[in-house]
């Protein structure tokens, strides 16, 4: 892979991880209700989540639900149903959650790395990237240095976004705020679902 094609990779792993999606938008109401430090679990799970994905589409995965389309199927209402399940979480926390909260917690690391398998936005990313950057005649360094640029820029990526929920905490100490906010970052999670539906 040349430079130029590397930098083009690094600018589309940038990008497909900065804006919003599911994750994104977890981690900023993670943020918000357990703040920076407590979220860490969930901002490495979606990077080794996504980095197995990756290695998985990018070793024969993507071949395997070409070929089985029903599968494909199954995997994306399964992760529909996963996705509205955690919005309806989201929409429904009334308060911030404390370190010694057992009832109220961010997601665990498992639990994130789990979702990147049932997360519409992932795999459109990874099978975009293993599609458009794989070079042929070497596909296994090039899987590799796929998932080397996305290594590099996931985490900083989403980590913004809960720092930016954290930045949000004292804004949003006030139980009504804070109501309106989480009930917006559940809907706008289920929207998320959208461009799967279409």
């Amino acid at each position: 892979m040349s430079s130029e094609a590397f930098l083009a990779l690094l600018v589309y792993a940038f990008v497909t991880s900065i804006t919003p999606g599911p994750n994104n938008f977890m981690l900023l109401a993670s943020g918000v209700n357990f703040g920076f430090v407590r979220t860490i679990p969930h901002m490495l799970g979606i990077g080794m989540g996504f980095l197995s994905l990756l290695l998985g589409v990018g070793f024969g995965l993507g071949a395997v639900l070409t070929a089985f389309p029903a599968l494909h199927t199954v995997l994306k209402i399964a992760g529909g149903a996963y996705l509205l399940y955690l919005a309806w979480k989201i929409a429904m926390s009334r308060s911030m959650g404390k370190s010694g909260e057992a009832k109220a917690r961010p997601m665990t690391f498992f639990e994130a790395s789990a979702f990147q398998w049932v997360n519409p936005k992932a795999w459109v990313m990874a099978i975009t990237a293993m599609a458009v950057y794989t070079n042929p005649a070497a596909p296994f360094l090039s899987v590799l240095l796929i998932s080397v640029a996305f290594a590099l820029v996931n985490l900083p990526s989403v980590s913004s976004w809960a720092g930016f929920g954290m930045a949000l905490r004292g804004f949003l100490s006030d139980p009504v705020r804070l109501k309106w906010f989480n009930i917006a970052m559940g809907v706008l999670l289920a929207a998320t679902l959208w461009p799967m539906l279409k």
